[in-house]
C-alpha cells in the first residue's frame, strides 16, 4: 500500500504508540486526522508533522454522539478516508475481584466498543476508497492473558477476534478494505503509568498493586517512534498481524507450544 496523499484517521493521536504512527504515516506522505481527548497532546503531536495537511479533533471515544459525527468532520477537512487506525487506549491496575464493574465497564468501552464503533462510522467512507486498511491495535495481552490484567486482556483479546473476522468477511466480500490487527509488547508510553488503580481496596493492597505497575513498567522499552515504524512498515506491506517487539513475537510462539502453560514459562524467563 502507497501510503503517500492517502488520508489516515488515528485515535489516541496525542501521544504515545498514536504519536508514533502518525510521525511515521507523515514521513511517507500520508495526511491525518488526528483524534484524542486530550487537546493539549493532538497540539504537540501536530507540532511535530510537516509536509502533509492535518487535522485534529478531540474526541472521547466513548461519547457515541461525537464518534457518529467524526467521520463527516474528516470529509470535511480531507475529502476522503483510506485509513482507521484505531489506537486509543486506557489501562487499570488490580485483581478481578479488585476492579469494580464500573471501572471494568469503562475499559472496554474504551479499548473494544469504540473499536467496533469507530469502525461502523468510517467503513462506508473506507469502502469508497479504491484501496483502503483498518488498523486495530491490540496488544501482547491480546495473545497472553497474564493475572492482574483481566479487563484489559478481555478487551485486547476482543479487538484481535473482532478484526480477524471482519478481515475474513470483507475479504469473502471482495471488499478493497484490508483489516490488520498490531500486537504491540513492552513499548514505554504512559499507559502503565496513568493506568486507574481500584477504588474498593485496602492500603495494603493498594500499594501492591502500585508495585506490580513500577515492576511492568521496567519491560515497556521500546520507544513510540520505533512501535510507529514497525507498524508503519505493516501496513505498507498489508500484513494481517503486526507483532510489534521482541517480547510480542516470543509471547506469540511460546503461547502456540504451551496453550495452558505460557504463563508459567513466561513468568520464570521474567523473574
Amino acid at each position: 500500500m502507497n501510503l503517500s496523499e492517502r488520508v489516515a484517521v488515528i485515535t489516541g493521536a496525542g501521544g504515545g504508540i498514536g504519536r508514533g504512527i502518525a510521525l511515521a504515516l507523515a514521513r511517507r506522505g500520508c495526511h491525518l486526522a488526528l483524534a484524542d481527548v486530550s487537546a493539549a497532546g493532538l497540539a504537540e503531536t501536530s507540532a511535530l508533522l510537516r509536509g502533509v495537511h492535518v487535522s485534529t479533533h478531540k474526541l472521547d471515544v466513548t461519547d457515541r454522539a461525537a464518534t457518529a459525527l467524526l467521520p463527516k468532520a474528516v470529509l470535511a477537512e480531507h475529502g476522503r478516508v483510506d485509513l482507521l487506525v484505531n489506537n486509543a487506549g486506557v489501562a487499570i491496575g488490580g485483581t478481578f475481584e479488585q476492579v469494580d464493574e464500573a471501572d471494568f465497564d469503562w475499559l472496554m468501552d474504551v479499548n473494544f466498543h469504540a473499536v467496533v464503533r469507530l469502525t461502523r462510522a468510517f467503513l462506508p467512507l473506507l469502502k469508497a476508497s479504491d484501496q483502503a486498511r483498518i488498523v486495530n491495535i491490540s496488544s501482547l495481552f491480546g495473545l497472553i492473558a497474564p493475572p492482574g490484567q483481566t479487563a484489559y486482556s478481555a478487551a485486547k483479546f476482543a479487538v484481535r477476534a473482532f478484526s480477524e473476522s471482519l478481515r475474513n468477511e470483507l475479504a469473502e466480500a471482495g471488499s478493497s478494505v484490508g483489516v490488520t490487527v498490531v500486537h504491540p509488547g513492552g513499548i514505554n508510553t504512559d499507559i502503565a503509568r496513568n493506568a486507574r488503580p481500584p477504588r474498593h481496596v485496602t492500603n495494603e493492597e493498594a500499594a501492591l498493586v502500585a508495585a506490580e505497575r513500577d515492576r511492568f513498567q521496567k519491560f515497556l522499552r521500546m520507544s513510540p517512534a520505533r512501535a510507529g515504524e514497525i507498524i508503519a512498515t505493516g501496513i505498507e506491506k498489508e500484513r494481517a498481524r503486526v507483532l510489534v517487539g521482541t517480547d510480542a513475537r516470543i509471547g506469540s510462539i511460546i503461547e502456540r507450544l504451551a496453550p495452558i502453560s505460557y504463563w508459567n514459562i513466561l513468568k520464570r524467563s521474567m523473574a
